[in-house]
């Protein structure tokens, strides 16, 4: 049986009563009952020692540390490493967020939000949790060769299982533009998924290269960023990604996308 938002166990991180209210309301009317809520990460980090949830709902700022320092401490638990997480916040501004978007967030909502689009996130968390498997046509997914190239180590980690969940096996990582270069004149792979932000090489310059310099200049390029800037994104499609994704990416969007690449080719 598929997963459903009734089944979901939520621990909510959020220190204001009035907040804590207003989202439990919300998702109650989604039918999610099984919520505990906590006012501070340590609390729900103690929690999550007690039990695993599905998904951590949190704000940004908490009264003992940062929903980003929440969620990396997360992702350094063997425990609670691939558990869901979601942002609600009045934050707008990149250097705060981004942090979150690396770490594999499954969605980042703005205060005030909208039952609407919590129900949209929540689709999104559903999956990611109980995802459907990939359906390339003459492709064996199994058999695939994927390069993952970007410079969170948290990011990789959340797109390989991601990916593993649709069933690819085949992976090798590269945090920068310079070492996928040096992998992809030594390795035959069938896709890259690739940052655009990253130190050394960025992604518009390693899409550049493949193009133009590999051997493997046909090669599906997707590039999963966080990037805003419409001058960046669309140099990066004159440059000849395959096709581009928002981070956070939902799951569901990387699956049609690359169902389509391999179905079309």
């Amino acid at each position: 049986m598929s997963l459903t938002l009734a089944d979901l166990m939520v621990i909510l991180v959020e220190p204001s009563v009035t907040q804590q209210k207003i989202v439990t309301k919300y998702l109650n009317n989604l039918n999610i009952h099984r919520i505990t809520a906590v006012s501070s990460g340590g609390e729900a980090l103690a929690m999550m020692n007690e039990f695993v949830p599905d998904l951590v709902i949190s704000t940004l700022y908490l009264p003992d540390m940062t929903g980003t320092d929440l969620v990396h401490s997360m992702r350094e638990s063997e425990q609670s490493k691939d558990t869901a997480f979601m942002l609600i916040s009045s934050e707008t501004r990149f250097r705060y967020l981004d942090p979150i978007r690396q770490a594999g967030a499954i969605a980042i909502l703005p205060k005030p939000f909208s039952q609407d689009s919590l129900r949209i996130a929540l689709g999104t968390t559903l999956e990611y949790l109980d995802p459907q498997s990939l359906n390339l046509g003459d492709y064996d997914p199994e058999s695939l060769h994927v390069l993952l190239v970007d410079d969170s180590g948290f990011a990789r980690k959340h797109l390989r299982k991601t990916l593993t969940d649709m069933g690819l096996e085949l992976f090798t990582e590269a945090c920068n533009g310079k070492e996928a270069i040096e992998l992809i004149d030594n390795n035959f792979f069938d896709l890259i998924v690739t940052d655009y932000n990253m130190p050394e090489m960025d992604g518009e310059a390693l899409v550049n290269h493949v193009r133009a310099n590999s051997s493997q200049s046909s090669i599906p390029i997707v590039m999963v960023t966080s990037e805003e800037n419409e001058n960046r994104l669309a140099a990066i499609q004159q440059a000849g990604v395959s096709a581009i994704c928002d981070k956070p990416f939902e799951a569901g969007n990387i699956r049609t996308l690359l169902q389509q690449l391999f179905t079309e080719n």
